[in-house]
């Protein structure tokens, strides 16, 4: 049995680690914190489910993706130009060139699935904004540095809205509707979104790798 002690102290890491100094709307932990029961707490980042405004499905996956995004953003928390800007070696990429490499996955992915255009059916636009971030590599060494967190959290802010702004209109039978001339071979439209979730897993131990080796940096960071 846990001691009120040792709850009141989750309570407040848990609080503590809510919210980012940069400003960003953080998603809530309200409900467990308040005492409230989880199963009807909609918005709760720890609880993994279908989420109000969305079909099931789609919100059970909604809720994946804030869960992700709530961990890399506690990854990057605080963290300066400077940070952001590191380059361990000449073949890495930068805190900043990945947090741009996870708005523009995103983005690609938004334009395949809701607009439906084949994958690399790019606007010039698109291409303009976001194939540097895409690709990563020297393009990205060069082009992506000089800017502030705020930057990049706004833009996976403004990116990651688009997203929710289009699940919302859109159900299950979308979700689970199955291209069959993908690469990978059959894949629905859920597989496609998961990826961008775990794609963000994947980047979020490259940052904490890299965060861990940031001049300064204590031993047990990274």
């Amino acid at each position: 049995m846990r001691t009120e002690k040792q709850l009141l102290n989750r309570r407040n890491f848990l609080r503590s680690t809510a919210t980012i100094a940069t400003g960003l709307s953080m998603l809530p932990l309200g409900g467990w914190a308040a005492g409230i029961p989880v199963s009807n707490v909609e918005n709760d980042i720890n609880i993994i489910g279908p989420k109000a405004g969305y079909s099931p499905q789609v919100g059970t996956l909604v809720s994946m993706m804030d869960w992700m995004r709530f961990v890399v953003l506690m990854s990057v928390n605080k963290m300066q130009t400077t940070d952001l800007d590191y380059l361990h070696d000449a073949k890495a990429n930068t805190i900043g060139a990945m947090l741009l490499h996870l708005a523009a996955t995103e983005r690609f992915y938004q334009i395949h699935t809701f607009e439906g255009k084949k994958w690399g059916d790019w606007s010039e636009a698109d291409k303009k904004r976001w194939a540097i971030a895409s690709e990563l590599g020297e393009p990205a060494r060069e082009a992506i540095k000089g800017h502030d967190l705020n930057y990049y959290l706004d833009t996976l802010k403004e990116v990651r809205q688009h997203t929710l702004d289009e699940f919302k209109k859109r159900d299950d039978k979308w979700l689970l509707t199955v291209d069959k001339d993908w690469p990978w071979g059959p894949t629905n439209n859920y597989c496609k979104w998961f990826h961008v979730c775990e794609h963000e897993s994947n980047h979020n131990g490259q940052i904490k790798w890299i965060a861990g080796r940031l001049p300064g940096a204590k031993p047990h960071e990274g």
